[in-house]
């Protein structure tokens, strides 16, 4: 087993580190991409998500020096398929799930590799609960030697802090669909345009004093709006309110 370099222990938390910490979602896939390059030498790479809506279906890539989106015929690798879709993390060879021999006369492989001059390939995918997250996929170009059970090792290593992330971003999105926006809970429970303005700033996280010297009005009367701001939606605190109503349109 390879002997990491104190270099790379630094290099992996910072992918650590940087997968909880960077808010930009897409942003953070696309670095995650360009970390992983420096501690695992690849020449293209690819980051699809599962979508939520359609079972065994990929969306949403980014991209490391490649562009096009194979989505559309990800369903053509029917050596992996059980594996991608089992709901499980894992980081595999495909090597080591098929021949060469085979591989290289697989429809994906002539459709795919052949045409961007790659060869190998290494897969990291996602999976918590039993649910199929993403993927993510290292190529390496025709002529390079097989990627190692060293670069499996140092993947697997981040597949669970990826799926974690991947997850709560899930979740985050399928509740944030069963939200209301701020339009639709006005015209809901019949909110005045001062409790309307009210729900806006409390919804932007102001507390009840920045809210008072921008609207100049008293606590006490800021407090009898906010109580019949709850009342009308059926709730009792902030931590409700942001439960039932989106943050942002």
């Amino acid at each position: 087993m390879k002997s990491f370099e104190t270099n790379d222990w630094l290099v992996l938390n910072s992918i650590i580190y940087k997968i909880y910490t960077t808010n930009d979602f897409d942003g953070m896939r696309k670095q995650f991409l360009e970390q992983i390059k420096t501690v695992i030498d690849f020449d293209s790479a690819d980051f699809y998500l599962a979508s939520a809506r359609q079972k065994e279906q990929l969306e949403k890539p980014v991209f490391f020096n490649c562009d096009e989106d194979l989505s559309d015929i990800y369903e053509s690798i029917d050596y992996s398929r059980g594996i991608m879709f089992s709901g499980r993390s894992m980081v595999y060879r495909e090597t080591d799930i098929i021949s060469d021999e085979k591989r290289v006369n697989t429809e994906y492989y002539r459709r795919v590799y052949r045409p961007n001059n790659w060869h190998y390939a290494l897969q990291m995918i996602f999976g918590r609960n039993k649910s199929f997250l993403g993927v993510v996929t290292l190529y390496r170009t025709i002529g390079k030697e097989d990627f190692t059970y060293e670069d499996v090792f140092l993947m697997d290593m981040l597949k669970d802090h990826m799926a974690y992330r991947l997850y709560q971003e899930r979740t985050h999105q399928m509740t944030d669909r069963e939200k209301l926006t701020m339009t639709e809970a006005v015209k809901k429970y019949n909110l005045t345009k001062r409790e309307q303005t009210i729900l806006g700033l409390l919804l932007q996280g102001m507390e009840n004093p920045e809210i008072c010297d921008q609207l100049s009005i008293t606590v006490n009367t800021l407090k009898k709006h906010i109580l019949n701001i709850y009342r009308k939606l059926g709730i009792r605190n902030r931590v409700q309110m942001f439960k039932l109503v989106k943050e942002k349109e």
